[in-house]
């Protein structure tokens, strides 16, 4: 998907819409790139607390939508979500959480804080790519 950008003279540039990912996993972050960095462009982080930092340093240029593991060290995906749902600047991101443990407890958590979908582990990539497609229309 592409974002459009209007300019002074009725000019559109396409240009790659922004993905932050957040998980622990090494190995999940680079499916997340592989999957994601053909169409988009995609920043990874290992955990949470990154996760905020990347979201309040650069407040200007927020991404289109986050990814973030329900359990992560350091700030989890639950504390992320409600620090963006919190703020008024980025009511309109995506975000999808990332998750092992796919108890209904946890999915409903996450829906009622207001993530706009729920992935749970192992997922593929055509699955991860429909995922964020969807979210972003």
């Amino acid at each position: 998907m592409s974002v459009y950008l209007s300019g002074r003279d009725g000019y559109f540039a396409s240009m790659p819409a922004e993905i932050l990912a957040a998980d622990d996993d090494e190995d999940i972050r680079e499916m997340i790139d592989v999957s994601l960095s053909g169409e988009y462009d995609v920043e990874t982080v290992k955990d949470g607390r990154e996760a905020w930092e990347c979201l309040e340093k650069d407040s200007d240029s927020l991404p289109k939508a986050v990814i973030l593991d329900v359990m992560m060290p350091k700030m989890d995906g639950f504390s992320v979500l409600d620090r963006i749902r919190e703020d008024d600047e980025m009511q309109e991101m995506s975000v999808i959480m990332l998750t092992s443990r796919s108890r209904e407890e946890d999915i409903v958590r996450a829906l009622e804080a207001g993530a706009d979908d729920f992935l749970a582990k192992p997922f593929n990539k055509s699955e991860l790519y429909g995922r964020i497609q969807q979210t972003l229309q």
